[in-house]
């Protein structure tokens, strides 16, 4: 990475600001991320059999991913509130002792959707979590990533497997 890095969330005092994003156009713009909430097996197993007696803990913590990539412009200070067009959630059970987490957030905006992606990822891990301490306190959520991007001015962004 060469040249000068400018920070776009300082003004030229070094104080925080949100972006002005007036001027950009609406493109269709798409952010995958991932995480792992690593358990121990037993916890694990109760998910995946439905055991967990709070209820159905993936489809509570999709649930909680969703409306977290909604609420983002409220929960990150400098994101801009955006309407989202889409967001999709999925689980990858990982035996014996973790589930991957992948969000998918689309709109059609000025801006990106990268922080919708990374906080549907983070809620729904917190949710699991949530659900499941009764039984394992240990649990670990990590790896909380973006994977790809899609669109707006800075274009294509892959996130290649040796920084996974």
């Amino acid at each position: 990475m060469g040249g000068k890095v400018i920070l776009t969330h300082f003004d030229h005092q070094g104080a925080a600001q949100m972006v002005d994003v007036s001027a950009k156009k609406e493109t269709l713009r798409e952010a995958v991320a991932r995480g792992t909430v690593k358990m121990l097996p037993e916890t694990f197993n109760l998910i995946t059999r439905g055991e967990i007696t709070k209820g159905d803990v993936l489809g509570i913590a999709r649930l909680a991913g969703i409306m977290a990539a909604k609420e983002t412009g409220r929960l990150i200070p400098l994101a801009h509130p955006i309407a989202l067009t889409a967001v999709n959630i999925y689980f990858y059970p990982r035996s014996p002792d973790a589930i991957e987490i992948e969000a998918c957030v689309r709109t059609t905006a000025k801006t990106g959707v990268e922080m919708e992606a990374l906080t549907a990822v983070s809620v729904a891990a917190l949710t699991i979590y949530d659900m499941c301490k009764a039984v394992d306190r240990a649990m670990v959520i990590n790896n909380v990533c973006l994977l790809s991007k899609k669109g707006g001015r800075s274009g294509e962004f892959k996130r290649v497997k040796e920084e996974q």
